[in-house]
């Protein structure tokens, strides 16, 4: 018997990477899953984001895992999207009571005017969070079941460090401190309904976000390796990037009846990079 069995998780940026991952965690513990992602270009971000053949992909296995998937193609900055992807989650698989809102972006194109730079983070990162729960909330409480709800910060939600005066960096580090926010404000409106709000807070990890050519132009070594990007807040374990499973593993117990009691929290996963 799964976890999640006879639950249905609605997962933003489930196209690949950390999204994905989440995805095929969650299914392989019971749950069917409403896969949404953008899958197509933002001309302010420096890397190549998630295809229609990623999602997919991501569809292929999550139905190989013998568990019902219904896929959207969907900016999380436009709500109206997000509530169609809802209802499609209640209307063929039955309700819904996992909410992962994990969709962002990272590095900002080389030339991309500051204020443009910050704003995008922000609209993604934050606006698409709020848009995402904003949707799902009023059927989670409607339901009267309770349910859990899991936004992806990171990190730099956590620290002071990672801006540095430009539009993308600050946009970045402002946005994962605003999820936190949220996250925490949420957590007390929704508790009376039973429904738990927690963030994940990643350091790096090894996904298509981080490793790009535009990532490694800008911090990679000589060897054309990817150096740490801060190099002042190294992990206190021995390893550079996390893999997406390290933070699926954290999503799929905070999601899961094992942190019933637990709320309002912001877990890191950062190999004890926030404990310098």
């Amino acid at each position: 018997m799964g976890r999640f069995d006879g639950r249905v998780a609605l997962i933003t940026g489930a196209a690949r990477g950390q999204g994905r991952s989440h995805a095929v965690r969650l299914a392989g513990e019971g749950a069917d899953v409403v896969a949404v992602d953008l899958c197509g270009p933002l001309d302010t971000v420096a890397y190549d984001l998630a295809t229609p053949e990623d999602l997919a992909e991501t569809a292929r296995l999550v139905e190989g895992l013998g568990r019902r998937v219904v896929t959207a193609q969907a900016d999380v900055r436009d709500a109206d999207a997000l509530a169609a992807a809802v209802r499609t989650a209640v209307t063929e698989l039955g309700g819904l009571d996992v909410v992962l809102a994990n969709a962002g972006i990272g590095l900002m194109a080389a030339g991309v005017p500051a204020a443009t730079a910050f704003r995008d983070q922000l609209d993604v990162n934050l606006t698409g969070v709020w848009n995402t729960v904003q949707a799902a909330a009023p059927v989670l409480v409607g339901q009267g079941r309770g349910g859990a709800v899991v936004l992806t910060s990171s990190a730099f939600g956590l620290t002071g460090r990672g801006g540095d005066g430009s539009g993308g960096g600050d946009g970045y580090v402002a946005s994962k401190h605003g999820v936190v926010g949220l996250m925490r404000t949420w957590a007390n409106w929704l508790a009376p309904h039973g429904i738990r709000v927690t963030c994940v807070c990643p350091s790096g990890v090894a996904t298509p976000m981080v490793l790009n050519p535009a990532v490694t132009a800008l911090f990679g070594g000589d060897d054309g390796s990817l150096a740490k990007p801060v190099e002042d807040v190294p992990s206190l374990l021995d390893v550079m990037l996390l893999q997406p499973e390290d933070v699926s593993a954290a999503v799929a117990f905070l999601a899961s009846d094992e942190a019933r009691f637990i709320t309002g929290v912001a877990l890191p996963v950062d190999a004890g990079m926030l404990a310098r």
